[in-house]
């Protein structure tokens, strides 16, 4: 069968896609080029063509799954209604009970990061950009009068490290803790960090 002619872009997002579907299925250590190759019936020269190293392909990968990501979260926060709401929904899809990223790839990434230079960037990056979004509608919510939050950078912070945290251990140690209670901590969490009772954070 005669495989359509993609443009470069075309290209390196098909491969891309294919390495996060193998960095999921393999993890990082021992996904090859080859493997990326052989899932899209493509030689490991068209591979190399446009990734010159594995190291490189697996950090493009990473990136290219952050930016969805980090899109995704925009416009949840960017929607016209109170900042509460919307964080409230950022939270609802980012917690691993939500809907978010596959939690399996970025804990992968994450262990890579620590031997990876490449790798860390990407997601030292990601870790930044996610918590300054957090952090600008949490002040947006103070400026309106929404909630009494006095550090929201602080507050961000510490709401996507127990998120992350949360994901490892339902990630790693499926059944450790009820999934339904994971998300009320996450939403109790939310509240404590704009000094709002749990109570008091409307459902939707």
């Amino acid at each position: 069968m005669t495989r359509v002619r993609l443009s470069v872009a075309e290209r390196r997002g098909e491969l891309l896609r294919a390495a996060i579907g193998q960095i999921e299925a393999r993890g990082v250590a021992a996904v090859r080029i080859a493997d990326v190759a052989s899932a899209l019936g493509v030689s490991n020269a068209l591979v190399l063509y446009h990734f010159s190293s594995k190291e490189q392909l697996v950090a493009a990968a990473f990136r290219h799954a952050a930016e969805a990501d980090l899109a995704h979260l925009r416009r949840l926060l960017g929607r016209r209604s109170p900042a509460l709401r919307r964080l409230r929904s950022a939270v609802r899809w980012y917690a691993p009970t939500g809907q978010a990223k596959g939690w399996r790839l970025w804990i992968e990434g994450w262990a890579a990061a620590l031997r990876e230079p490449a790798l860390r960037e990407v997601t030292e990056d990601l870790d930044r950009q996610w918590k300054a979004a957090l952090a600008e509608v949490i002040a947006e919510g103070v400026a309106a009068g929404e909630f009494p939050c006095p550090d929201p950078q602080g507050a961000a912070f510490r709401l996507t490290a127990l998120l992350d945290g949360l994901a490892v251990q339902l990630t790693s140690y499926p059944g450790s803790v009820p999934r339904t209670r994971a998300q009320q901590w996450a939403e109790e969490a939310l509240a404590r960090e704009l000094g709002l009772e749990p109570a008091a954070s409307p459902a939707r």
